[in-house]
């Protein structure tokens, strides 16, 4: 177990096989933020490229299918991968996380394929539970 908590990158399909269909994206947002709670359990801070992204996408007055979405979603991966410890990196064809794991090797940064290999942080007196738990 290590004691101090990671900043970890959540990478998979965003716009990737969405032909632009929001709700298509919607879904692969909702997949990549399903994988949010299981690491802030592990004791880190996930983070995705789109909860940047989009808003700065949203005041630019453009949004993930507009051709600004390229110099906007790439680059926020890069900019976060320079202060991120790890990367998550979903199942399914992205180029764009595929991109955000060849930059975290790069780096030197760890890159998992699923949870359950990245480490436990111990946490004095913190005892998560999921939601269920404490109802």
């Amino acid at each position: 177990m290590n004691d101090t908590p990671m900043l970890i990158l959540i990478a998979g399909p965003y716009r990737s096989g969405t032909n632009g269909d929001p709700q298509a994206m919607a879904d692969n947002l909702a997949r990549l933020e399903a994988a949010a709670w299981p690491v802030f359990a592990a004791g880190h801070l996930p983070v995705i490229g789109e909860w940047i992204a989009l808003p700065v996408l949203h005041s630019a007055g453009a949004g993930p299918t507009d051709p600004l979405a390229d110099q906007v979603l790439y680059p926020t991966a890069e900019r976060l991968l320079a202060r991120c410890d790890a990367v998550l990196r979903l199942p399914g064809e992205s180029a764009g996380a595929d991109q955000d794991v060849a930059t975290a090797r790069r780096r030197g940064l760890p890159v998992y394929d699923d949870v359950s290999q990245i480490p436990l942080r111990a946490a004095p007196g913190e005892e998560l539970r999921t939601p269920q738990e404490t109802a």
